[in-house]
C-alpha cells in the first residue's frame, strides 16, 4: 500500500495514485519476465529502451489502457508497438530486475519526471551497484534516499 505524499500541501505524483500499485508491480514483473525468459539477452538494453519508449510515456501520461496491463500484456504491447527485438547479451540475474523495475516506476511517479529522463539521470548500472544497499529498504525510502537528481 502506498501513501499519498505531500510537499508544501500539494499532492505529489505523476498520475493518480489509484494506478501506482499496479504500475510498480507490473513494471517489476515485466523486467523480471524479460530477464528470466530470455537469459541470453541484454536485460540492461531492454530496460534502457523501454524507459525511453512511447509505451512507457503512455504510462507516465496515465493512459489507463496501458497502466492496467500485466507484465506479459505489457511485453507484447511494447514489442509490437516499438518493434523491439532483444539484443544478445547477458540477463540481469536474481531479484534485481524486479526491484529495478519497481524502483524506476515509483521514482518516476514520486518525482513526476518523465521516464526517459529518469533512466538518463539514474542509469541501470548505478542501480546495479546500489542494489545491495537499497533493495532491503521500503521502496519509498529507497527512492527518497537516492533523491531527486
Amino acid at each position: 500500500m502506498f501513501l499519498v505524499h505531500c510537499f508544501r500541501g500539494e499532492k505529489m505524483g505523476a498520475y493518480s495514485e489509484a494506478y501506482l500499485g499496479d504500475v510498480v508491480e507490473n513494471q517489476g514483473k515485466l523486467f523480471d519476465f524479460v530477464a528470466q525468459s530470455y537469459p541470453d539477452s541484454d536485460t540492461e538494453d531492454f530496460i534502457n529502451t523501454y524507459m525511453k519508449s512511447k509505451t512507457r510515456k503512455n504510462i507516465d501520461d496515465a493512459m489507463a489502457y496501458v497502466n492496467t496491463m500485466d507484465a506479459k500484456e505489457l511485453w507484447k504491447y511494447f514489442s509490437d508497438t516499438e518493434k523491439y527485438k532483444l539484443k544478445k547479451g547477458k540477463a540481469i540475474e536474481g531479484f534485481m530486475p524486479d526491484w529495478i523495475g519497481e524502483f524506476y516506476a515509483y521514482y518516476q511517479w514520486y518525482y513526476d519526471i518523465p521516464s526517459a529522463e529518469v533512466i538518463n539521470k539514474i542509469p541501470v548500472d548505478f542501480l546495479r551497484k546500489a542494489y545491495c544497499g537499497l533493495h532491503d529498504l521500503e521502496l519509498d525510502l529507497a527512492v527518497k534516499k537516492v533523491g531527486k537528481v
